[in-house]
């Protein structure tokens, strides 16, 4: 089949655009508050731990899946077990169910590039007005919801090496840029180191043994969204690696630069929104209205809010763009491998399908309001089906099937090919046999049980 014919031309280009689909919204605005909720420099100490040894073994498990089996997730368990070709089914589920969602926030994130790059800042500082009635329409969401995801679309169709590795080797510096000095120029503000502190060190004030659990359950949520686990983007980036490409190397530069994306990010959100609010921590909790309402007022108060505001807003898409266009290319790998399509017929027919579904997320802010699912909104039902039970069951069930039925050495004989030595060997079979399925089952009950 035509497209996985292709691969990454370099081992830049594959950590590129895999750090580039981990990087993504979740890094820009939910590791912050996460953070500055759960006792700033203790949550970046859990989280990095984590990190390291949790998030490492599920990443280089799934890359290995599809380096060694060269097809997209469907196949890829297939091959590895016959017995767990379901599990391949159920893990396709997630990119089609996030993709055209998260295309819709994008395109939330252009309309607000678009209004401070103009000079319109002011209008998106008031309070939350500005964004509620946005999304309470339907044409303007749309309009941006459509670009957004043709602009995805136009990459995917280009293919691996001339779409997504060379956007990828454009981007993630640019971003990286972007992140560093919009970091630098925040601790100018009067009142920024206060909050840098705050975001930095460790706060034990009234930190109990049950708020280290809910930090720690908090930290290894965030961790499996931020790093694309158990979405099928790995593997199917996997299945695009060169085999003469260290893979336990790759795998910690890509945790590295996810990693820094996410503290810097909170090195721009936490310390501008603590000297904003004067102290106020609660600031922080705003949850998905940081970004678009607390965030606006903000840019507003500081001294060229406006460029800040804008180059904010660019990084924030462009963060947002990486991460869709992984998840577009997941859902085009699985179409075109399944039907025998060439790329550009898989990529028209992928993007129709994240139309048409989006346009439903779209809708239910605005139109159809007042249709729920289960209590939920579109958007809201999408995010919670996919983050919080399918993406923790394939997590789940892809250690049980590496560690108990094809066994750990599927996995490492993969990582020593052209390698030496494995360096994390003993690490990685605790956590894949041990560690890793407890913390799966802890976060699933976790979420099912914050939903009831």
């Amino acid at each position: 089949m035509e497209n996985k014919k292709e691969g990454f031309g370099s081992k830049l280009g594959f950590i590129f655009a895999a750090a580039g689909s981990a990087v993504g919204l979740g890094n820009i605005w939910r590791f912050p508050y996460l953070a500055a909720k759960y006792g700033g420099g203790i949550f970046l100490l859990v989280y990095i731990i984590l990190a390291v040894t949790f998030g490492f073994s599920l990443m280089i498990t799934e890359i290995a899946l599809g380096r060694k089996t060269g097809k997209s997730v469907i196949g890829a368990y297939k091959e590895a077990d016959k017995r767990f070709s379901f599990l391949g089914v159920i893990a396709a589920l997630v990119p089609f169910i996030i993709t055209p969602y998260y295309c819709v926030i994008g395109g939330w994130v252009l309309k607000y590039l678009t209004v401070f790059a103009t000079g319109f800042g002011k209008t998106a500082a008031d309070e939350g007005d500005f964004f509620t009635g946005f999304i309470g329409t339907w044409f303007q969401p749309t309009l941006f919801f459509v670009l957004f995801a043709l602009i995805t679309a136009l990459v995917v169709v280009f293919g691996v090496q001339k779409g997504i590795e060379l956007i990828s080797k454009i981007l993630m510096p640019i971003l990286l840029v972007l992140i560093i000095g919009i970091a630098i120029y925040t601790m100018t503000i009067p009142g920024a180191l206060d909050g840098l502190k705050y975001y930095v060190l460790p706060n034990f004030k009234g930190f109990t043994f049950s708020m280290f659990l809910k930090t720690l359950i908090a930290a290894m949520g965030q961790l499996f969204y931020s790093m694309s686990l158990a979405m099928g983007i790995m593997v199917t980036y996997g299945s695009y690696m060169r085999k003469e490409d260290s893979l336990e190397g790759s795998v910690r530069q890509i945790e590295i630069f996810d990693t820094a994306v996410a503290i810097l990010a909170g090195m721009i959100i936490v310390p501008a929104v603590f000297a904003f609010s004067g102290g106020n921590s609660e600031a922080l909790n705003a949850g998905p209205s940081l970004m678009f309402v607390t965030l606006p007022n903000v840019f507003e108060t500081m001294k060229g809010g406006q460029i800040v505001g804008t180059l904010f807003f660019a990084l924030v898409a462009l963060a947002a763009l990486t991460s869709s266009i992984s998840l577009l290319e997941t859902i085009v790998s699985i179409v075109c491998e399944r039907f025998k399509l060439k790329r550009v017929t898989g990529t028209i027919i992928c993007f129709l399908f994240v139309i048409v579904i989006g346009l439903t997320s779209v809708f239910g802010y605005s139109i159809w309001d007042k249709v729920k699912i289960f209590g939920y909104q579109f958007l809201d039902f999408y995010d919670f089906i996919s983050n919080n039970v399918i993406m923790p069951v394939v997590s789940l069930l892809t250690c049980v099937l590496i560690g108990y039925f094809v066994k750990t050495k599927f996995v490492e004989e993969e990582v020593l090919y052209g390698e030496k030595k494995f360096g994390a060997k003993g690490l990685y079979k605790v956590m894949i046999l041990a560690v890793c399925p407890v913390c799966m089952i802890v976060i699933l009950i976790s979420n099912l049980f914050l939903s009831l």
